[in-house]
């Protein structure tokens, strides 16, 4: 992971089991994330589903890439750390090493925050991105504080209703061909 670069990050749960139990798990999940990770990179979009989460990211300019590795490797332990003294369980919650693919053009800078906060719609569990709580799309349309880089992804998109209509068109794009985005 190299400082300035942007990526996609996710995982799931070790045999595809929930790494979210209930509700309170998510908080804290994205608890850990602020304390071990954002002074280290900058966050544009993330989902948390009940087996598997996705993240996307950008790199401080001033981080060190070993550090960033550690900081990942710290955050995630934690978490697990957590969920298995909580549940009684033990073991592996992830099923491997987080998977990382960098963002390196414009086209998938925005293919990537729509396919991330679509992953509820997908999954039909919500008709609407706004319905999923554990997501970052209504965060970056509000104007409640946040850590994430709203900013950045309202003005990539042009404003906010430039934002909604892109997810809506990749919506209704993804239907009309019947892929899985």
């Amino acid at each position: 992971m190299e400082a300035g670069k942007y990526y996609h990050i996710y995982n799931r749960g070790n045999n595809k089991e929930n790494i979210f139990k209930e509700n309170k798990n998510y908080e804290f999940f994205l608890n850990q994330y602020d304390k071990y990770l954002t002074s280290n990179v900058n966050t544009y979009c993330y989902c948390l589903m009940s087996n598997h989460f996705h993240m996307f990211i950008q790199i401080k300019d001033e981080a060190e890439s070993e550090e960033v590795i550690k900081a990942f490797k710290n955050f995630f332990i934690s978490y697990a750390k957590a969920i298995n003294k909580s549940y009684n369980r033990t073991g592996s919650l992830f099923q491997s090493k987080f998977k990382k693919k960098q963002i390196d053009n414009d086209y998938y800078f925005s293919m990537i925050v729509a396919y991330i906060h679509l992953n509820p719609v997908r999954a039909q569990i919500v008709k609407y991105p706004q319905d999923w709580n554990h997501s970052s799309y209504t965060s970056l349309l509000s104007e409640k504080p946040t850590k994430l880089s709203r900013k950045e992804v309202i003005d990539w998109f042009g404003n906010q209703e430039a934002f909604i209509q892109f997810h809506q068109s990749f919506l209704e794009e993804s239907k009309a061909r019947q892929i899985l985005f």
